[in-house]
């Protein structure tokens, strides 16, 4: 079904008194909220918003189901609703709430709502209807990117479309709501079909929520299916997986298949509002097209995409950068691929993680550091550029740095010239990931680039 709204969406399935729309455990048991509740709580929550004046609402987000009512509330009451990651270090979340101009806060944790409090602005315009993402940021620091209610909605009717679910079925929410893939693909997805949402009870138990709510589908990042894949995690009844949010390794696809697990692979944006595209069958690197968008390949290989129902307004107050990643309505995506002799989309990687040196060699970083990865049986490390030329930054494994230095010396023998490390940068600490689980390569770039600065002053 196509949806124009979240309170259209969630109202069409309330129709059914008995239709059951959230699962969550609370002491070992199992609580349902049907569809028509949820519209209630959603509507009593909305007016509380209304009634307090404010413009702009930070949400920390959890799996809680207050937060989840909060969410929908917040929109329904016309704030500007500004979705964050709870795992976040506390001075990032300031960070977001004053680029966010956000003046009002919510947290399942009062205390953090107070700690939170001193980064609160005066807010924004009022009925703003903008639902702000913040990019995952491996490349480069993270955007506020601005969608709406319609547009997510959208998103998931591209999803239902190739990948239906009924209401028979339990999407399992495992994923943060406070990125796209999350919100759009554990969440919206399953409530556009009419299913049941099981939401996650928390990491503590992350190894037992399987069994607990025993769900059909459930969407997870790579890293997440390999432990529960290593874990043997799965319950029986799981039939659908979908993957995204990363590539993912052809091992844990076939591990997943032959545990008679059915895997589909997903690619989307923050900006076009989570998937354009979606395996359907057979080869799950093979995607299909959503109903709603077009994708060309440029002359250099890269994905650029009309989304009409699905693209973002902008980057919020960054006309510069919107008009860089949108022009005439397509959106430049940065990703590289290809359109096979089906009509089905291929990924083969990411402009943004190629090094371009000054001689105009280029590396691509994908490749670059699997093949280093597999050499130091690592995956703890990122290839950067400092002073105009490649670096390996790893993280060092019970101090065999010799070892580790040995076996990069012979996998670079393999290597042109021109892709030879010119450094490795050990650390003793865990290289920063985003929440989906990728590594912030800007983030390491700017700790090495200004340990370099201090270095060079002496």
């Amino acid at each position: 079904m196509r949806f124009g709204s979240f309170e259209e969406m969630l109202s069409f399935y309330a129709v059914d008194s008995r239709a059951v729309a959230l699962i969550h455990g609370e002491n070992g048991e199992k609580e349902e909220i049907t569809y028509s509740l949820l519209v209630k709580l959603i509507d009593k929550k909305a007016a509380e918003i209304k009634n307090s004046g404010k413009t702009s609402i930070g949400i920390i987000c959890s799996s809680s189901v207050e937060c989840i009512v909060t969410v929908f509330a917040a929109v329904k009451a016309g704030l500007q609703v500004v979705l964050i990651d709870g795992g976040l270090h506390e001075s990032v979340k300031k960070a977001q709430i004053k680029a966010a101009d956000v003046d009002m806060l919510y947290s399942d944790d009062k205390e953090e709502t107070v700690s939170l409090s001193s980064a609160l602005t005066g807010g924004v315009e009022k009925d703003a209807g903008r639902i702000l993402f913040f990019t995952s940021g491996t490349t480069s620091s993270s955007k506020a990117v601005v969608l709406t209610e319609k547009s997510l909605c959208s998103s998931a009717y591209n999803g239902s479309a190739k990948l239906p679910l009924t209401k028979d079925d339990t999407l399992l929410c495992l994923l943060p709501i406070s990125h796209v893939f999350g919100f759009v693909c554990s969440l919206l997805w399953g409530l556009s079909c009419g299913a049941k949402i099981a939401l996650s009870r928390g990491m503590r138990f992350v190894t037992e929520d399987f069994n607990f709510f025993n769900p059909t589908a459930v969407s997870l990042v790579p890293m997440l299916l390999g432990f529960f894949i290593k874990n043997r995690l799965f319950n029986d009844s799981l039939s659908l997986i979908l993957i995204g949010a990363g590539d993912c390794p052809d091992a844990l696809l076939e591990a997943a298949k032959a545990m008679g697990k059915r895997v589909s692979f997903g690619y989307g944006l923050t900006e076009t509002s989570s998937g354009v595209a979606i395996s359907v069958e057979g080869n799950p690197r093979a995607m299909e097209i959503c109903p709603d968008d077009e994708i060309f390949i440029s002359g250099d290989g890269e994905i650029l995409i009309k989304a009409p129902t699905c693209l973002m307004q902008g980057y919020y107050k960054d006309e510069k950068a919107t008009e860089e990643a949108v022009k005439d309505g397509i959106l430049y995506s940065g990703d590289l691929g290809f359109i096979d002799m089906d009509g089905k989309l291929h990924i083969t990687g990411r402009k943004k993680e190629m090094l371009v040196l000054p001689s105009g060699t280029k590396i691509f970083l994908p490749d670059y550091e699997a093949a280093i990865s597999k050499a130091i049986e690592n995956t703890e490390l990122a290839v950067i550029l400092l002073k105009n030329k490649p670096v390996l930054v790893v993280k060092e494994i019970e101090e065999k740095r010799r070892e580790i230095q040995e076996k990069i010396n012979e996998e670079m023998k393999k290597h042109p010239r021109s892709h030879q490390l010119s450094q490795v940068i050990f650390t003793d600490k865990p290289l920063p990931r985003t929440a989906t689980g990728k590594i912030k390569r800007w983030e390491i770039q700017k700790t090495e680039e200004e340990k370099n600065g201090k270095n060079d002053q002496g």
